[in-house]
């Protein structure tokens, strides 16, 4: 259990779980995409956004393991529309043949979760030859959210409903390197460290978050983009971490969030009411929270779109 959180301004904490920061909400008639969806937060927001009335695709690498989790989900609520969808972020060609798939399918796109990420893990470089923490949990949704966005645009105009794009980051941002994001030296091994690289991929999801929630904005569009902390949760992200991972597993069920804590900003952020309107907002504990100068930085964010635009177009 999480004790350490009081109630902020939205009459949640860190304490208040992803069923309860949604209670009373109807959510029927949203479609929403979950990537990540297969383990730790991702299963929980799928299942209470299913709780809530909305038809969940989960755009998941393992199939298999999603097949199981939607058979427990309907179950428990036989009224729930979940459906899987294979996706690998870290390739740049899966990304596309999700986004068109799911384009030519003819649903609308009303909320966009891009929860998938990988953690402090050895040096490693994706299909595309991109350091792997950035290429997977940065680039992959920088992708998969351009390819999207259409769809979404034309979703919230017939709808006459408010899109959201919700980018789960973390406080790891403030352990990204010194200068943020590595431009020059995303891919060099020598100096890798992996949990700054871990940083530096959770700093980019904000700084994409804050740029699209600009450029949306700038163009009058009913469509909303946030990032969040979802707080330290007991899940296996740590894996990699070596003799952490066991320590964090032992002492993390005294003070760490539990799952249904730790799904209930990316909830709340997604579908509540109180959302509406705010963009460009970085949230934690299921409130509007500060960023170090980093998460706010608009030149650094305009140079990483740039940036990874430039790596989604080579050939």
């Amino acid at each position: 259990m999480w004790p350490f959180s009081k109630k902020g301004v939205s009459g949640f904490s860190g304490n208040s779980t992803a069923e309860k920061v949604t209670h009373g909400i109807d959510a029927s008639g949203l479609t929403a995409i979950v990537t990540g969806a297969t383990s730790g937060i991702g299963v929980e927001t799928t299942r209470v956004l299913a709780l809530r009335g909305v038809h969940v695709i989960m755009a998941v690498r393992n199939k298999v393991a999603a097949n199981d989790i939607n058979e427990a989900i309907l179950k428990e609520i036989p009224s729930a529309k979940v459906d899987v969808m294979e996706l690998d972020l870290s390739s740049l060609e899966s990304v596309k043949k999700f986004a068109s798939e799911f384009n030519s399918s003819g649903l609308p796109l009303n909320i966009l979760i891009n929860n998938a990420g990988i953690m402090s893990c050895p040096f490693m470089l994706s299909k595309d030859n991109i350091e792997l923490q950035f290429a997977t949990n940065h680039l992959g949704h920088f992708l998969l959210t351009n390819l999207l966005l259409d769809t979404m645009k034309k979703t919230a105009h017939q709808s006459k409903k408010e899109g959201r794009i919700v980018n789960v980051s973390g406080e790891a941002y403030t352990f990204a390197y010194s200068e943020g994001i590595r431009f020059d030296k995303i891919n060099d091994q020598s100096s890798y460290n992996k949990q700054s690289a871990y940083g530096q991929s959770k700093l980019a999801n904000i700084l994409h978050a804050n740029e699209l929630a600009r450029r949306l904005k700038d163009d009058g569009v009913d469509i909303i983009v946030n990032s969040l902390h979802p707080g330290i949760i007991l899940t296996n992200l740590s894996r990699h971490m070596g003799v952490i991972h066991g320590i964090i597993q032992v002492i993390g069920k005294l003070v760490m969030k539990n799952v249904q804590q730790g799904a209930a900003t990316t909830c709340y952020v997604a579908l509540h009411p109180q959302v509406k309107g705010v963009s460009g907002e970085y949230f934690s504990d299921n409130n509007v929270a500060k960023r170090e100068s980093q998460g706010r930085d608009a030149d650094l964010a305009k140079k990483l779109w740039d940036f990874s635009m430039n790596l989604i177009t080579k050939e």
